[in-house]
């Protein structure tokens, strides 16, 4: 079955360049990203690990801890960092997921059950292993993206959704269209027009079903 939104994510052994350890325990009380590739030393995964790696302080900022993912093995993940650094002026310091077996990737729904890399892959063989994961303190998944091989990633979105969903963890508010850090929040239907200004104080009524207001935070 698919890893959902609102799902506990499994707490799996990982090997990684940086030692092994269970998914929970690395997440620990923190917010994590988990972000995947079909191959180490290739060219849209190595821009898309050198963006993350130029964001360890927007993460830091933000309470949350950033591992990628690759089919390849230990040592290929540490000669690839190199590169990596190489290419980004950034020090990639997040650990990197071994998954040579696809145990990892079959278990969170990133591979058919059934997929097969043969000897002399390549990066199209495991072309499905493109996701995002947002995974909250309590363990449960946020939110997901799945990209092709020929579209890299748009950190900035994924900064752009972590704000959000940070902001809205616990709080009966969403996010519109667009929406950065500092703009006006939907209130969530669960309030009604007098629990809504109770609790925030303005709102604005455009829609009876469309009130927006500013949060302090």
């Amino acid at each position: 079955m698919a890893l959902r939104i609102n799902d506990t994510v499994p707490n799996l052994e990982l090997e990684t360049d940086l030692g092994t350890f269970k998914l929970h325990d690395w997440i620990g009380d923190s917010w994590a990203i988990l972000f995947s590739h079909p191959k180490d030393f290739t060219p849209v995964c190595t821009t898309e690990f050198g963006a993350v790696a130029t964001l360890a302080a927007e993460w830091e900022k933000r309470g949350t801890k950033v591992m990628g993912l690759s089919v390849d093995g230990v040592e290929e993940h540490k000669q690839w960092k190199a590169d990596i650094e190489t290419f980004s002026g950034a020090t990639p310091t997040f650990p990197i997921i071994a998954d040579e077996s696809l145990a990892v990737s079959k278990a969170l729904d990133m591979l058919p059950a059934d997929a097969y890399l043969p000897d002399g892959r390549t990066a199209a063989d495991s072309a499905s292993v493109r996701v995002v994961f947002i995974i909250s303190p309590d363990k449960k998944l946020q939110l997901s993206m799945s990209y092709p091989m020929s579209v890299g990633r748009n950190f900035a979105e994924v900064l752009r959704a972590l704000d959000a969903l940070q902001t809205s963890y616990g709080e009966p508010v969403a996010m519109p269209a667009n929406w950065q850090v500092g703009d006006e929040v939907i209130v969530a239907l669960s309030l009604n027009d007098e629990q809504a200004k109770a609790k925030y104080g303005e709102v604005d009524i455009k829609l009876p079903y469309l009130r927006t207001t500013k949060l302090d935070k």
